[in-house]
């Protein structure tokens, strides 16, 4: 046998394992081979929190804050999927915004209405597939009536959490009722994680980004960077005990899938964000 090939017989096994290895690292690196496309954070809102104390019992007492609300709205090979919709789009009339009952809380405004964001990306809300909510307080579900033919995806919890003034949401949308984590399109990168405390049915987004990598979208399971280094859990939560373990969840979950935090309500880190119509790949 020729000796050119003979040595292609002996390189021939190498080779193959060369490929398979690279096509293993490949297929495992994060977000490389899943079906998000683009993550665009939205303006849902912009406040002020009269007394941040609220959120840090016996710390910045009677300390103001300015507040932002985001949404997030990703772009999945399968379809749209918008997390979270802010407070209503009708604040954006109010001229002095939407003050709260109570001054410790926050005073809204809406530069921006949702509805205007999703225009300007030639998005239609009878485009968005699902849209799913952190939890069912005013500020995270206040457009959710521009979506009547998107499936919500909420946590039982949250869904079935009684009130004093009748359902929680509008009988008749299209909703699927999650009990625990939830992978969303089935292929591992958009996942719901269940992060009770907050809210009953609290739940924050866990997404892999092709080159951005994970980020882990906080919801309220933590409202400000100085609260989450510190693990403080507000007084206004519906349960400390779920949400001091929801939050050592989140950890965990960064820790294992590398992300980043992304929290919902925290103005400094927003501001250093890509907002729409910009993206993250």
């Amino acid at each position: 046998m020729a000796p050119k090939r003979i040595a292609l017989l002996l390189a021939g096994p190498a080779f193959l394992l060369a490929a398979c290895q690279s096509m293993w690292q490949s297929s495992s690196a994060p977000g490389r081979n899943a079906g998000v496309e683009r993550l665009y954070i939205l303006n849902c809102g912009e406040g002020v929190a009269g007394d941040i104390s609220r959120w840090s019992p016996g710390v910045n007492v009677g300390k103001s804050m300015d507040f932002v609300d985001s949404c997030y709205l990703i772009k999945h090979r399968e379809g749209w999927l918008l997390w979270d919709t802010g407070v209503a789009d009708a604040i954006a009339a109010m001229p002095d915004g939407q003050r709260p009952a109570d001054p410790r809380a926050t005073h809204w405004r809406r530069p921006k209405t949702l509805a205007a964001q999703l225009q300007q990306l030639g998005v239609k809300p009878s485009d968005i597939k699902y849209v799913a909510l952190s939890h069912s307080h005013p500020d995270h579900s206040g457009n959710l009536a521009m979506f009547p033919r998107s499936m919500l995806l909420v946590q039982k919890a949250e869904y079935d959490w009684p009130t004093t003034s009748g359902p929680r949401f509008q009988p008749g949308l299209p909703v699927t009722p999650i009990e625990g984590d939830h992978d969303v399109f089935g292929d591992g990168s958009v996942t719901l994680v269940a992060t009770a405390g907050h809210t009953p049915g609290h739940q924050s987004l866990l997404v892999k980004l092709p080159k951005t990598g994970a980020v882990l979208l906080s919801g309220d399971a933590v409202h400000f960077k100085d609260n989450w280094d510190n693990r403080r859990v507000p007084d206004i939560n519906f349960n400390k005990e779920q949400t001091a373990a929801s939050m050592q969840r989140l950890a965990d979950i960064m820790a294992k899938e590398k992300s980043q935090l992304w929290i919902n309500h925290d103005k400094a880190q927003r501001d250093g964000q890509r907002l729409s119509p910009g993206f993250y790949e």
